[in-house]
């Protein structure tokens, strides 16, 4: 079954469905594998919507429960249409804030309609809750990163109690730190900051008997029915490690499951489960929960395990400061997997490549695990097939390179040197905090991540070992991504707005460096547009050496203020009559910015004595039907 664009758009949004086709070539017990990976991958739901914002649950059963009674009398039409809307845009956010600008929605209908739609269906009006709604000036903003701001009093997120400011929260963590601590572990990641009766601050830690735990100990349930179907003793290991974990919320068991699961690498297939990234704190310390279920694309892998067997050489010819590379590259693996399931952060919006684990320390000892998600990256593919993106925004004497049949796996190529090796390159210097760069830190690792792909996808090394055919593939890449830095991720950005999350910041960052210090690309008008022009490809390369030398100097030396420097004078600031400009051609397209998935679903299949014959997997549920189903199977109200 191939891969199949859906027709369902709302607002900025266009949804796509993703097949698992290796599904099929599992045995028994490997499909209820992943079966049972599946169901613990969705019980965390729940944690990510209340993680987002303290009001998103009670808000999403309220609205829920107007959804679900439908519309009411036929004056109402256009006021429900709008509520539809809203609800599916909630949705897909995991919550009421947009889940990329992080600002609040504006519903397109009245307070008076949905209080009165509450009272028809006899559902409390909360006060409160319809202040949260819609009240602009309220909770505007999930994750604020503006410079100057008290980042946790103007951010919505719920990681820290509402009252506790980013001095107290940031000298909290820093008193946890010992100097001579080499194996740090990652303190504050599972827990809520919180103040006791007697005003001290204090963690509220996601665990089993904890914050979260009716939906930690769903999560143990499934992870212990997997335990029983484990292909291995290995993969029982970092199991029983995790469910160790989330019964104590002991960050020192983190790390032993995050050791356990990067030494882990030869399963048919594999998952994260728990509290991961940590893009949704605005100081960078605490994470989301995330949870997915993969399957080896044992093809596609070739590709990355070369990458990943060559990992020594690139980081030795790296051009970064010996002080900052690794002398002994250890434990790096590589797959191109097939998602089976996408939960918690990663659905219905997720990332298309992922480097794990985020421990420091625990990466430079025992190395990490990249995958690129070779079916997501086939379904956004086929949903920009004849799109006419490249022909409005390519200068037209570049559309025959951005076009050619090597740009895909280009693109492909990038992500997999991003993963497997940009993030898992270089070393802190003895005494660096991990944390120390603060709010710039997700962006720095980014930038340090793509600039690491972009230095190395041109180099002809990757000629030599066959992943490019010649030294003119890498150029479409060079011209795709700084256009996007530059020019089109300008969509994805309201007017008047400036740039906020860490991949756009990073993407900007590098673009806009690489232009200023580089008189071979340059913004030129043309018919009347803005595009960008390229003149000489080979000179762009040592200009991202150069960056990517200074951006590992930063994170190596935790130098902050230089972090901030280069973030908010390259990375941030939009220029309004450029984006204008944007804006009105994207328009014209009519393509949503944003895509996310509609996740499969697996069922068990009995035989007549009621004994497990088989597992499976079915596509034809829609967005709506998905998203109540989720709401009503995998939520504990109280």
């Amino acid at each position: 079954m191939s891969t199949t664009v859906c027709d369902i758009r709302f607002a900025d949004i266009q949804l796509l469905r993703y097949t698992v086709e290796g599904f099929s070539r599992l045995t028994l017990q490997q499909k209820l594998f992943v079966y049972y990976l599946s169901e613990a991958s969705l019980w965390g739901r729940d944690i990510l919507w209340d993680q987002n914002c303290r009001y998103n649950l009670p808000i999403r059963h309220m609205l829920e429960s107007v959804y679900k009674e439908g519309p009411g009398s036929e004056s109402q039409v256009s006021s429900w249409e709008a509520f539809e809307t809203y609800m599916k845009r909630v949705w897909f956010a995991n919550g009421i804030h947009h889940h990329y600008s992080m600002d609040k929605f504006q519903p397109g209908f009245s307070r008076e309609f949905l209080e009165e739609r509450l009272r028809e269906i006899g559902y409390p009006v909360d006060k409160e809750l319809m202040k949260v709604i819609f009240d602009p000036d309220f909770m505007p903003k999930r994750v604020n990163q503006a410079d100057g701001d008290d980042l946790l009093q103007t951010s919505s997120m719920n990681y820290y109690a509402p009252e506790i400011k980013q001095t107290e929260a940031e000298a909290f963590y820093a008193r946890m730190k010992k100097a001579d601590d080499n194996r740090p572990p990652m303190y504050g990641l599972n827990s809520r900051l919180e103040r006791n009766d007697e005003g001290q601050l204090v963690e509220h830690v996601w665990r089993s008997g904890g914050m979260y735990g009716p939906y930690i100990d769903k999560i143990i349930f499934w992870l212990q029915k997997a335990c029983e179907v484990a292909d291995s003793d290995q993969q029982r290991g970092v199991i029983n490690t995790l469910i160790d974990f989330y019964r104590t919320g002991d960050l020192h068991t983190f790390d032993q499951y995050s050791i356990q699961w990067v030494q882990q690498s030869q399963d048919e297939v594999d998952f994260t489960n728990g509290f991961t990234e940590v893009y949704g704190d605005p100081l960078g310390l605490k994470a989301s929960w995330e949870g997915y279920v993969n399957i080896v694309d044992h093809r596609a892998t070739k590709r990355a395990q070369t990458l990943s067997d060559w990992a020594q050489w690139f980081e030795d010819n790296s051009p970064v400061d010996a002080r900052f590379k690794k002398t002994e590259c250890r434990g790096v693996t590589a797959r191109v997997v097939e998602a089976a399931i996408l939960g918690g952060d990663l659905y219905p919006s997720s990332a298309i490549g992922i480097n794990l684990p985020n421990s420091n320390w625990v990466r430079q000892e025992y190395g990490s695990k990249s995958v690129t998600i070779g079916n997501l990256t086939r379904a956004y593919n086929e949903a920009a097939k004849g799109n006419g993106f490249h022909e409005e925004f390519v200068l037209p004497e570049s559309l025959p390179l951005v076009n050619g049949q090597w740009s895909t796996q280009l693109d492909d190529l990038h992500t997999d040197l991003h993963e497997c090796l940009g993030h898992g390159s270089g070393q802190l210097l003895p005494g660096t905090d991990p944390d120390a760069l603060g709010a710039y830190g997700s962006t720095i690792e980014e930038a340090r991540a793509d600039l690491f792909a972009l230095y190395y996808i041109a180099d002809p090394k990757l000629v030599e070992l066959g992943l490019v055919p010649d030294m003119e593939a890498y150029k479409s890449q060079y011209y795709t991504y700084m256009m996007n830095g530059v020019l089109t991720q300008l969509v994805r950005i309201e007017p008047g707005r400036q740039i906020e999350e860490a991949h756009m910041r990073n993407r900007a960052l590098i673009a806009r460096w690489v232009m200023e210090h580089c008189d071979a690309m340059q913004l030129v008008e043309h018919e009347g547009k803005t595009y960008l022009q390229i003149t000489d490809y080979e000179a762009l390369r040592p200009i991202i050496g150069q960056l990517l030398g200074e951006v590992q100097r930063i994170k190596s030396e935790g130098d902050q203020e230089a972090a901030r420097r280069l973030v908010e004078d390259y990375g941030v600031r939009v220029d309004a009559g450029l984006h204008r400009e944007i804006l009105e051609r994207y328009k014209a397209l009519d393509l949503a910015p944003y895509k996310g998935f509609i996740n499969p679903q697996y069922r068990l299949i009995h035989d007549t004595k009621g004994r497990v014959v088989d597992v499976e997997i079915v596509y034809g549920e829609s967005y709506d039907e998905q998203m109540m189903r989720y709401g009503k199977e995998y939520s504990i109200k109280d």
